[in-house]
């Protein structure tokens, strides 16, 4: 199946108001331009340099989103385009990204991550984590970022009694986070949870922002072929 078949499979089950970032890392630009014709304009990738060879051979009106683990001294790579960065989880890092922002004149859309997965390779905030950064208070005065909600990824089984807990749990931090800390911002407002294999699953427990990739795109090569 074509590329634009799949991508159309797919934005066919998402209810209206569910965004979908198509998961583009390790694809070559060829499959990302495919899935531009068939009208997708957000992309999510995961590792700088391969985001800073693709964004400037694609059209100005695609969204970048950076869905991987962030380091700080890679910020500046990438803060002159990008659209959303989904992985802070940590104060300092919001805190560059601010920082590096401000060094081109922009404010930039960041997501809140979570750890709620058993996998102790996943990066995040833990809930108590999040909270505690929050209600500390200086991110108020990061002129260069704005916080537009959470994601977070769920363990990888079978169990899709667990699936569900770990999603609706970082679906009540988001609702009690935004009538504490953002009761006056509407922007605070993506729920980004679900992928390929769960994303059923987390638009069930309240999700608003899917990322899929290999859905749409097929198995992804590994980074070094």
């Amino acid at each position: 199946m074509l590329i634009a078949d799949k991508l159309q499979a797919v934005k066919a089950t998402l209810p209206q108001g569910v965004e979908l970032v198509a998961v583009s890392k390790y694809h070559p630009v060829e499959d990302i331009k495919e899935a531009y014709r068939a009208g997708q304009r957000v992309f999510g990738e995961n590792i700088v340099q391969e985001l800073r060879v693709k964004q400037p051979v694609m059209p100005d009106d695609v969204e970048w989103h950076f869905i991987g683990h962030l380091q700080t001294n890679k910020i500046k790579y990438i803060a002159p385009f990008v659209s959303l960065i989904h992985s802070v989880d940590s104060f300092k890092l919001l805190s560059e990204i601010s920082r590096q922002a401000i060094k081109f004149g922009r404010r930039i859309d960041c997501l809140l991550q979570i750890h709620v997965a058993e996998e102790e390779t996943k990066f995040g905030f833990t809930v108590e984590e999040c909270r505690q950064m929050l209600d500390e208070g200086s991110w108020r005065g990061l002129a260069g970022v704005r916080l537009r909600g959470v994601m977070c990824m769920a363990s990888n089984i079978d169990d899709t009694s667990q699936v569900h807990a770990e999603f609706r749990r970082v679906f009540d931090f988001f609702t009690q986070a935004k009538v504490e800390f953002f009761v006056d911002a509407p922007e605070f407002s993506i729920r980004c949870y679900g992928m390929s294999h769960d994303y059923s699953i987390a638009i069930e427990e309240g999700s608003n922002m899917v990322r899929i990739g290999t859905a749409i795109f097929g198995e992804r090569p590994t980074k070094n072929e």
